[in-house]
């Protein structure tokens, strides 16, 4: 069994002005090899990450901070690897919660391995027979944040009407199809005419319209 590896990541060479784009972005073998351990007291876990959730949010992060979006989050570093949430298997655990073996999701940098401290990490339960991929989507956070934000926060009643501004979305989506599980009328509203029709033919939206194309939102809303 090997006990060193060559690491590689994902770098941003340089703060993003406008749509990211591949050249943006470069895959690098890191110097050196790393060994498949962590440092005895250290709390750390060591996880082979096996699926990264690319998400809008971190286009955000890749842009020049500003005081508006520095107050949200935090951007990326040019030179440095970008880090969002992935599914994990632990190689290594100096933390008692996590064991050899165990699958986790959570933020992790985007490499091949990476040492992270657990805290903010979960452990899945493999029992729940469903694909680990499930933990970058609905299982993970774009899921947590639909779930909490439809069923804690807004906490519609069936036959009520709720309106969806970023509708097709990951969370948007989602949304959407919880309202109707509940029994809500369901309108969404999206920046183009493929994602209406998304919305509309594959989602099951009830109803949904082309932000882009309203020159009146209020009277939209109103109208649909």
């Amino acid at each position: 069994m090997e006990t060193t590896v060559r690491n590689k990541q994902l770098i941003l060479r340089d703060y993003v002005k406008g749509f990211p784009n591949e050249y943006d972005l470069m895959i690098v073998a890191v110097d050196g090899a790393i060994e498949l351990k962590v440092k005895p007291g250290s709390k750390a876990i060591l996880v082979k990450n096996l699926y990264l959730s690319c998400d809008p949010y971190m286009g955000i992060r890749m842009r020049e901070p500003n005081p508006s979006t520095s107050a949200l989050m935090d951007a990326f570093v040019p030179g440095k690897p970008i880090s969002g949430f992935g599914v994990s298997r632990v190689i290594d655990s100096d933390d008692p919660t996590f064991s050899k073996g165990d699958f986790v999701w959570g933020l992790v940098e985007w490499e091949e391995y990476s040492t992270i401290n657990p805290t903010g990490s979960f452990k899945i339960d493999v029992n729940i027979n469903v694909p680990l991929s499930y933990y970058t989507g609905i299982l993970g956070m774009p899921g947590l944040t639909a779930y909490a934000g439809f069923y804690e926060i807004c906490s519609p009643k069936k036959g009520e009407t709720v309106f969806i501004s970023a509708a097709s979305g990951a969370v948007g989506q989602l949304v959407g199809q919880f309202a109707k599980l509940m029994g809500c009328y369901v309108v969404g509203s999206a920046g183009s005419k493929q994602k209406v029709d998304l919305l509309l033919h594959k989602l099951g939206f009830d109803d949904a319209f082309n932000y882009k194309e309203e020159p009146d939102l209020d009277s939209a809303l109103k109208r649909y």
